[in-house]
């Protein structure tokens, strides 16, 4: 059973050097298939360490372990700044996807924009559904209070996507902020984790401001909102009308430095239960 003192040992084994799938096995006397399934699981749940597969579908395949250095976070020095620009966040207006998209290649990244009545849209909603659909083995969300769960089609939620998919044992990572207003969507879906019987789905208090969806390894959506009145980045009249723009990204290595930029405030936010807890003891004024 993998227990705190085992996924110490396996995590401060990793930090040293790259490891082999085998010499964890041997490390933990356990056999490939088992120490195969701790790995998947710390770096699924924990994300301090990753995997790459070499000469994959071969016979001489090998699974590589290594630690997912937080120091390591970024490539190039605009990713660095980017970053520091998240970190400082607590809105969504503070930080812009824009800024992060422009870095991708135009053939692994698209974009497109959604009038108010198009985000509300069975076509929005059945893009974003498909997307979740579409998880092999996670999802992580950057999220403000996690009120798209409440995007409908007919009497269809996402939260019922969501809980469709961690049926199906789709690990489920949330950062979002947790305060008494909104509150009942924390509740909602930390509820599919008692509907299902198992703790698929985990959230942790942050304020950050990144709208993000990571499916997997393989796609990042970001989510800007312009609305007027709200905004003091524009003069009276420059912003008529609500938008949204959604930006899709593919590429590998953007991919895996946003599932980084997670990680890296994941480990550090408060978790759920405490954060509810803390909110039980306000009283109300009578």
């Amino acid at each position: 059973m993998l227990d705190s003192n085992l996924t110490k040992k396996i995590n401060d084994f990793v930090y040293v050097k790259p490891r082999t799938i085998q010499e964890i096995a041997h490390l933990i006397g356990k056999n490939w298939r088992t120490a195969n399934s701790y790995i998947d699981k710390i770096e699924k749940e924990q994300g301090t360490i990753s995997t790459r597969i070499f000469r994959e579908k071969t016979k001489g395949a090998l699974k590589i372990v290594f630690w997912n250095s937080i120091e390591k976070i970024h490539s190039s020095s605009f990713q660095e700044r980017l970053f520091k620009q998240i970190e400082s966040g607590r809105y969504k207006k503070d930080f812009s996807p824009l800024d992060i998209y422009h870095y991708v290649n135009n053939d692994k990244k698209s974009a497109f924009l959604l009038h108010e009545d198009q985000y509300k849209s069975i076509e929005n909603f059945d893009n974003f559904s498909n997307l979740l659909r579409s998880a092999q083995s996670q999802v992580l969300f950057f999220s403000g209070n996690l009120s798209f769960t409440n995007m409908t089609n007919g009497k269809i939620k996402i939260l019922d996507i969501i809980e469709e998919i961690a049926k199906k044992g789709i690990n489920i990572k949330v950062l979002t902020r947790i305060e008494v207003p909104g509150l009942d969507n924390i509740l909602n879906v930390l509820a599919i984790n008692n509907r299902i019987g198992r703790e698929a789905i985990e959230i942790r208090h942050a304020f950050q401001p990144l709208r993000t969806t990571i499916v997997d390894n393989k796609i990042v959506t970001l989510k800007e909102e312009k609305i007027p009145l709200v905004s003091d980045e524009y003069k009276e009249d420059e912003l008529r009308e609500s938008f949204s723009i959604i930006f899709n990204i593919s590429d590998e290595e953007w991919v895996e430095w946003m599932q980084k930029v997670f990680w890296n405030l994941f480990r550090t936010a408060i978790p759920a239960q405490k954060r509810i807890e803390e909110l039980e003891t306000i009283k109300a004024i009578r």
